[in-house]
């Protein structure tokens, strides 16, 4: 697969910080459908993805924390997973408003990458098996194609079982 790094004085911030921390990537562009249903569905049916390689970017509330949950837009977040892998004891969908503030990205857009704030994640533990997955590079109809070591890596993240 043919890899290229964005330069870093162009692009989103997910890009930006990609290229900086000089990991391969490959930046995927569709046109995203603004009556789509699904984001991450949109992502995988406009790129011919598996599912399973495109994690998307989700925002919870872990004890009064933000927290970063990625997951395969095949399945869905346990919130009681997530709560458990940071030593939580709650967790519930943080505010659309409050993920978007945070973040610095809007919603269908949020990277994990590049976050105005960087703030705890957890990538399910099923990326592992993939030799690249998919993320959000930063808005709607531009996705970032990662080894899954480095977007742990960038981010910090812990990986856990917690999609479902």
């Amino acid at each position: 697969m043919a890899r290229k790094r964005q330069a870093a004085s162009g692009g989103t911030p997910a890009t930006v910080a990609a290229a900086r921390a000089g990991v391969a990537f490959t930046l995927h562009a569709y046109a995203h459908d603004p009556a789509a249903a699904s984001y991450g569905g949109e992502a995988a049916e406009a790129l011919g993805a598996d599912p399973l390689r495109v994690f998307k970017t989700l925002v919870a509330d872990v004890d009064g924390a933000l927290t970063v949950a990625l997951v395969p837009v095949s399945g869905q977040l346990s919130l009681k997973a997530l709560a458990s892998a940071v030593g939580g004891k709650r967790a519930a969908m943080a505010d659309p408003a409050a993920a978007e503030r945070t973040t610095g990205y809007v919603r269908g857009g949020i990277s994990p990458l590049g976050q105005r704030r960087r703030l705890p994640t957890v990538v399910d533990a099923s990326a592992a098996g993939h030799p690249t997955v998919f993320v959000s590079a930063g808005r709607r109809g531009l996705e970032i194609e990662l080894a899954p070591a480095d977007l742990i890596a960038l981010t910090g993240a812990l990986t856990a079982p917690i999609a479902r």
